[in-house]
């Protein structure tokens, strides 16, 4: 992957992303329908301890072999939990604003880190990377049906850092050597999906009541679900197209200087 990784992008991409964030109008007012307020408020707060308000790094016990790859890749896993803890930190002053409470544990988030924890930090990783995918779905549809324009524009701040960290993850398993073509690519599809949807089921009995009760559906959110799902898998192959003919050119370099030569 080091070879392959385009470290310098990613940075960049942090970097710049940390500019131009406007803050939510938490003055604003937020005028929910009282039905909608509870399933709304404990969605939140689980999603505040998840993004970033528990370990905000790899916690895998073999996470430091992939972070010490090289410094600059280190860099990048930095950048990205930071982005993390801030939505965390968004996450929380939702909460306040909506009368909540910070919680510091839950059921499911001690089952995601102990996950994380114990089977490695490649699985670790695409855990990580489904969770942002479903995420994403999640947010779309909290955005599309939410009541109160900070809610909306928090929604939206997520977003626009989502799309990053799914991109840097697209990247790297392409400069890994992943693919979803051939064979080894159709094994890899079935469990990315079947992992996926997992994923997605284990979201929506935890948050569902929440986009139900602000005006969203299963079926709404499930569609998001395979968009981004598909999306992904899409994006990967021209990744790793794009990863493959830069090896050929470079591969071709020393040929035609021999030629010239």
């Amino acid at each position: 992957m080091r070879a392959w990784l385009n470290y310098g992008k990613w940075i960049a991409h942090f970097e710049r992303n940390r500019l131009y964030r406007s803050e939510p109008d938490w003055s604003a007012p937020v005028a929910v329908p009282q039905a909608a307020l509870a399933p709304l408020v404990r969605s939140l707060e689980q999603f505040r301890l998840g993004d970033g308000g528990g370990p905000a790094s790899l916690i895998a016990h073999d996470a430091e072999r992939f972070r010490s790859q090289t410094a600059e890749l280190r860099a990048i896993v930095d950048f990205w939990f930071a982005e993390e803890a801030e939505h965390s930190r968004l996450l929380g002053r939702a909460v306040d604003r909506f009368g909540g409470r910070r919680i510091t544990s839950h059921w499911s988030f001690t089952a995601f880190c102990l996950c994380r924890r114990a089977l490695g930090v490649q699985f670790e990783l695409q855990v990580l990377l489904l969770t942002e995918l479903v995420s994403t779905a999640y947010y779309r549809v909290l955005l599309a049906h939410s009541p109160v324009a900070p809610l909306a524009a928090m929604c939206g701040l997520i977003l626009r850092d989502e799309a990053g960290h799914v991109g840097f993850h697209r990247d790297r398993l392409a400069a890994a050597g992943s693919s979803p073509l051939g064979l080894g690519g159709a094994l890899w599809q079935g469990q990315f999906w079947l992992c996926g949807h997992a994923a997605a089921t284990m979201l929506w009995m935890n948050h569902g009541p929440c986009l139900t009760a602000v005006g969203g559906s299963r079926a709404e959110y499930f569609q998001e679900v395979r968009w981004e799902l598909l999306r992904f898998v899409a994006s990967l192959c021209g990744a790793r197209e794009s990863v493959i003919r830069s090896r050929r050119a470079l591969a071709q370099k020393p040929k035609q200087l021999a030629t010239t030569l």
